[in-house]
């Protein structure tokens, strides 16, 4: 554990809102958090929010495509803190209406902004990850393999992810990486959104906590989908991670 509480987790979009939730867990447990984002301003307001933690450092980066994922992989393997995870917190914003109404192009954007930027992500960082001692860990964020009614692009884009997911699991093996994707079973209740919030909705912290406990866990699921469904009551805390079997409500789901 003291391998891993030196080495950095990376939290791509970890200026999102759910992003920012897995971000404040990972400071929460103790453990050296490095954010990627493409804002400058919104990393510069994220150090600020967590009184610039030594534990917490940035980097403006991308993984939209090839280019910008080779490039940031480039960048973090010239860091002093080796990688040992890698928390992928993707998504462009809601856009409701028909998929009937809308032409062809507007989901090929979608699965271009959604699904391709996690390939890309994986494509570049899985290689830095096989290096980490005892394996490197990669979570992705996903949605239940449900449609959401009015959201057509969005359920699609989340099954795609969903099915990139289970193939990363399988073809990572050989590298001693494991994949995982934490599919997120109702809606996160954010800042933005605590005034509509219903009790069930789940907690940005506690979605972290839930990644925190997967890329810590020394016991891991062996399906490639992992769910989280409702709040957690307790942090982990950087005393209690080593050891840890899975103090979350998960449970694991075949493909």
């Amino acid at each position: 554990m003291t391998g891993m509480v030196q080495s950095e987790t990376a939290v791509i979009g970890g200026t999102g809102n759910v992003g920012a939730g897995i971000v404040a867990a990972l400071l929460d447990a103790g453990m050296r958090v490095l954010v990627i984002g493409r804002d400058a301003a919104k990393l510069d307001a994220l150090r600020a929010e967590h009184g610039n933690s030594p534990l917490l450092d940035t980097l403006q980066g991308s993984v939209a495509d090839d280019t910008s994922a080779q490039a940031l992989a480039t960048e973090l393997a010239q860091r002093p803190h080796p990688l040992a995870a890698v928390i992928a917190s993707l998504g462009s914003p809601l856009k409701a209406g028909r998929l009937l109404d809308r032409p062809v192009t507007a989901l090929r954007r979608r699965l271009e902004r959604d699904v391709l930027p996690h390939l890309a992500a994986a494509r570049h960082l899985l290689p830095l990850l096989s290096e980490a001692d005892g394996g490197g860990r990669y979570l992705l964020l996903g949605s239940p393999l449900r449609a959401w009614a009015a959201h057509g692009d969005i359920s699609i884009a989340a099954a795609a992810t969903r099915m990139l997911a289970q193939v990363l699991h399988e073809e990572a093996k050989p590298l001693g990486v494991r994949v995982h994707l934490l599919s997120i079973e109702q809606p996160v209740c954010t800042p933005g959104r605590a005034k509509d919030a219903c009790p069930e909705w789940i907690r940005a912290v506690d979605v972290g906590r839930a990644a925190v406990s997967l890329i810590v866990g020394p016991g891991q699921p062996g399906q490639p989908v992992v769910t989280v469904s409702r709040r957690l009551h307790a942090a982990p805390s950087a005393d209690r991670l080593a050891g840890l079997h899975f103090p979350i409500p998960t449970r694991e789901i075949s493909p």
